[in-house]
């Protein structure tokens, strides 16, 4: 696959199904693969100790809580990688990528000043002794190797903004292979290992974590993009560009995290529900990550799709990119959302049937099928979140996203759980529900703000101008600032 423009490609219409499928598929196979590698991973440690699956999806969480900020920042170079190369400068393309790594290797001491802070929230959650100390084991081992995640967000975005997304699928699916091998290995310990159980997934996880940023530096630093990109000459310090990465990535990183904290809350207070209700929530959860990490996938194709056609100055075919991002999530969240309505014993059955009685199916089943179906329901409005905001965001609008999101996950999402739990003492299935309402509330918000066009006016770039609104099939009209 070229590294031109994807607009260049004369069979391929401006924003349509095929244009981004073309960039979508490869990330959702990526996606996929990794979202594969995590059921297996749960599925080993259900099969090895049902202690172990209820501490990992919780500390698991915990850990990309506590990243997610960091990576969303690095990982915003594909929105300006595509934005440049929509506007022909090649040069800034290598030149915000390596601003975006600089920023990745800054956080790591951040992060790891953090374990500290994790290990207190998981204390005050309230689980078990033995699950908890499980808890601890997991998460802490996950932080000391979390440069991993934004130095991997950094240097993928340069190949997701050109629209090259081959490349970051054959290197994702190689990590996560050596991953599942990993965890087969020290998990169970074979080929002279010692049986490590949570211990052995952790670091399985972050040695496979490290495979796919260093099969992308080599192809980044190699001749053929180092010839068009300069990507040697221009690994380098730029304040100036730097300072509008973290000025436009900033909202987009603290609008991951607390998204992703508020989740994290929602699935710590399962911890106090029964062993029952943890086991089966974390267990829909897992299985949900089959729907999630592919529409992520999406979200990107929408975010390097819409910003590359704001840095050509056409924002009617940008527009076009971001409804149909949102459809093809649609048709996929409805395909998975179905089965996981006719076959809940199917996916709950990988994690129970060789696990013991104290997470047998037949225990598991009845709260599990309910919450698969309501995980089937929220899917579909989780399709608009990801796919519109990922619009949004390859637009430069970060900054509504970050703050409507602050107000739906902690003026509604969050209140809302602690209400149910410790004031009502409702169960999980209202908990599931209550979530189940706020996102389909945020995918209403993304959806108006979508269709407002407000974000069709954004300079991200910095060039003096932006695009003025218009009419499908008109000509971009530009103003200067």
């Amino acid at each position: 696959m070229t590294s031109e423009p994807l607009s260049q490609s004369p069979e391929l219409q401006p924003g349509g199904y095929r244009e981004l499928l073309r960039v979508a598929w490869p990330l959702m196979i990526s996606m996929g693969s990794f979202t594969l590698m995590q059921f297996v991973d749960r599925m080993f440690l259900a099969w090895h100790s049902p202690i172990s699956i209820q501490a990992a999806v919780p500390a698991g969480i915990l850990h990309f809580t506590f990243v997610c900020a960091f990576m969303a920042l690095a990982g915003f170079s594909n929105m300006f990688v595509a934005q440049f190369e929509g506007a022909g400068d090649p040069a800034g393309c290598s030149r915000a990528t390596a601003q975006s790594v600089w920023l990745a290797l800054i956080s790591w001491p951040i992060m790891l000043l953090l374990i500290p802070a994790g290990q207190l929230v998981l204390r005050s959650s309230g689980h078990p002794a033995d699950v908890l100390e499980e808890e601890l084991l997991y998460f802490t081992i996950l932080m000391l190797g979390s440069v991993a995640t934004p130095l991997g967000a950094a240097i993928s975005g340069f190949f997701t903004g050109l629209g090259n997304t081959r490349i970051v699928m054959v290197a994702t699916v190689i990590a996560n292979a050596i991953n599942v091998v990993l965890d087969y290995i020290l998990i169970f310990g074979h080929a002279g290992f010692p049986a490590m159980g949570i211990r052995g997934a952790a670091w399985a996880s972050v040695i496979s974590a490290f495979i796919m940023p260093l099969i992308l530096f080599v192809l980044y630093f190699g001749p053929r993009f180092n010839q068009r990109y300069r990507t040697r000459s221009n690994f380098h310090w730029d304040g100036p560009l730097c300072w509008r990465l973290v000025r436009f990535g900033t909202p987009s990183g603290v609008h991951m995290a607390l998204d992703v904290a508020s989740f994290a809350i929602f699935i710590l207070l399962t911890g106090r529900m029964g062993a029952v209700a943890l086991a089966a929530s974390n267990i829909a959860l897992s299985v949900n990550m089959l729907a999630f990490l592919p529409m992520i996938g999406i979200g990107i194709a929408a975010s390097t799709v819409v910003g590359q056609y704001q840095g050509r100055q056409e924002p009617h075919h940008a527009e076009r990119a971001g409804w149909t991002a949102f459809k093809i999530g649609i048709i996929y969240m409805t395909v998975i959302g179905l089965s996981y309505v006719v076959f809940p014993g199917f996916y709950l059955g990988f994690f129970t049937e060789r696990s013991g009685a104290e997470l047998s199916l037949a225990e598991i089943y009845p709260v599990g099928r309910v919450l698969m179906m309501i995980m089937a329901v929220w899917g579909l409005t989780d399709a608009a979140n990801l796919a519109l905001s990922g619009a949004l965001k390859g637009a430069g609008d970060t900054r509504f996203v970050m703050l409507f999101s602050l107000v739906m996950a902690w003026g509604m999402l969050v209140p809302g759980q602690i209400v149910l739990v410790f004031v009502l003492n409702y169960g999980v299935i209202a908990a599931w529900m209550w979530t189940a309402f706020y996102i389909m509330l945020m995918a209403v918000g993304f959806t108006w703000r979508f269709r407002q066009g407000r974000w069709k006016t954004i300079d991200m770039l910095g060039t003096g101008q932006a695009v003025q609104p218009n009419r499908p099939g008109a000509e971009a009209v530009l103003v200067v600032d």
